[in-house]
């Protein structure tokens, strides 16, 4: 980071920052604003409030992480800690364009920090893909994850699943389609999602990805967890193990690469040498080396998938050999990535799904930097890596925006956000609001105490409260007894 200077009006008044997006892009870099030289030195005060569409922060967390990855959901911890603090406020249900406007923001603020994330599911461009039946693999995370802007009822009359991707969500959508719903009742999952998923028609699930197994884009983690779902059989086929010379490499370089391929090859070894033949009530079908050329259709819905088998060309890539292989299937998630919106008054790459924007300083139409706006995370980068790629992420973005602190526009209204919000009739979420929501979470979980399963009895910790209104009920009852 080269010096900062701290211009003179900054030397009697905190520094005041926005941040859109409560997700962990955004509370990573309120994080890191506290914890840079000049803030942590008391040489340059700070206050930051924190905007969020949804009455909740947490972002992804909460509304897109699977209820059975208790561990990644354990970093809500780590981020509820950065809330609880004096220098930073959080404003719920309040959305940019909806609620507020970036003029009105950039009128109160030094500097406006966009971190909203790709929210939804990027576009697979084949024939049938918007036939009945064919569903997005983020809309569906989005469902099972109760978020309360998605319709509560899912169609999961299908028996067989096809999920196109070979990532992290696609696993977890597999997953998810492919366990019983007993094996959940000990998450946060609602009533509503259980019992669908309870009444689920799914026997077989199939994961199609276009290359081998050295070039899959999850997490041994993931992986791993596919084994853990009770009845469910995985199947592998011998014919789609074919390893390139950059897949020999891979394996030799890389111990992620080298724990995956072992694990899926030890799966494939044992199914061969299984005797008995399988016995689960489901089957999650692992394919490789085959890409989607179309999904078949029948009176308007789907009635099957249609694949080219690939084969590696030395580099880890693959091409198609011209062979094709058609599978019956009644319903086709993609799950080939998230992709950023557009955010109101400020320019958009429609191509990529972010902000233009050079190293965290958000461009115009002409290429020339807009003072005193910045993004961070998927929004500024794409969607791209891990939570924890998103601190590194952050900490470019932070370092310039203190750079800049002489060329940034003084703050032209006194009026808070909160004298504004409250003008316009806003209902807002704050910080306490929160809690007093997750107190009431944790509460109908131990209300529904001790839950006897097929699998055994399970304890629930928290169930999620669904509906926004009654989300800002809580909230709501929380600020007025704070104000009586």
């Amino acid at each position: 980071m080269s010096e900062i200077t701290i211009p003179e009006h900054l030397t009697s008044r905190a520094l005041r920052v926005a941040i859109v997006g409560a997700g962990p892009a955004g509370i990573y870099a309120a994080d890191l604003l506290a914890k840079s030289q000049p803030v942590a030195s008391g040489e340059l005060g700070l206050k930051v409030d924190l905007f969020d569409e949804l009455p909740t922060p947490f972002g992804l967390i909460r509304y897109g992480v699977s209820p059975d990855h208790p561990r990644i959901k354990g970093i809500i911890n780590a981020l509820h800690k950065v809330l609880n603090n004096d220098w930073i406020d959080f404003y719920g249900n309040v959305g940019l364009g909806r609620d507020i406007t970036l003029a009105e923001l950039k009128e109160r603020y030094d500097a406006v920090i966009i971190a909203t994330g790709a929210q939804k599911d990027a576009d697979l461009n084949i024939p049938g893909i918007d036939l009945e039946g064919s569903f997005g693999g983020a809309d569906f995370v989005s469902w099972y994850d109760a978020h309360p802007d998605v319709d509560k009822n899912w169609d999961l009359s299908a028996k067989e699943v096809a999920v196109i991707g070979n990532g992290n969500v696609a696993l977890d959508v597999a997953r998810i389609l492919s366990k019983h719903a007993d094996q959940l009742i000990e998450t946060e999952i609602p009533a509503h999602i259980y019992e669908q998923l309870n009444n689920s028609a799914v026997t077989d699930v199939h994961v199609f990805g276009r290359r081998g197994p050295a070039q899959v884009k999850f997490t041994p983690l993931e992986l791993r967890e596919l084994s853990h779902s009770k009845d469910v059989d995985i199947v592998l086929y011998p014919e789609d193990f074919e390893f390139d010379k950059a897949s020999d490499e891979a394996m030799k370089t890389n111990n992620q690469t080298k724990t995956m391929v072992s694990t899926l090859t030890n799966w494939l070894i044992e199914q061969e040498e299984r005797e008995d033949a399988p016995s689960a009530s489901r089957r999650l079908h692992l394919h490789f080396l085959q890409s989607p050329v179309e999904i078949l259709g029948e009176d308007g819905k789907v009635a099957g998938l249609k694949v080219e088998r690939n084969e590696l060309d030395g580099t880890g890539n693959a091409k198609g050999t011209g062979e094709f292989i058609e599978y019956p299937l009644q319903a086709v998630y993609r799950a080939v990535g998230y992709f950023g919106s557009a955010v109101d008054d400020i320019e958009y790459d429609g191509a990529k799904g972010v902000l233009p924007n050079v190293e965290g300083r958000v461009q115009d139409a002409e290429g020339n930097f807009v003072p005193g706006l910045y993004a961070t995370g998927w929004i500024k980068r794409g969607p791209v890596g891990l939570i924890g790629h998103t601190k590194g992420d952050a900490l470019e973005t932070i370092t310039h925006l203190l750079e800049d602190l002489t060329e940034l526009a003084v703050p032209a209204s006194e009026q808070t956000i909160a004298e504004l919000l409250t003008e316009r009739g806003v209902d807002y979420a704050d910080w306490s609001g929160w809690l007093a929501l997750d107190e009431q979470e944790k509460a109908l979980g131990a209300q529904a105490g001790t839950v006897e399963t097929r699998f055994g009895e399970v304890t629930r910790d928290r169930i999620k409260v669904v509906e926004r209104g009654e989300m800002l009920e809580f909230a709501r009852a929380k600020k007025l007894a704070e104000s009586l």
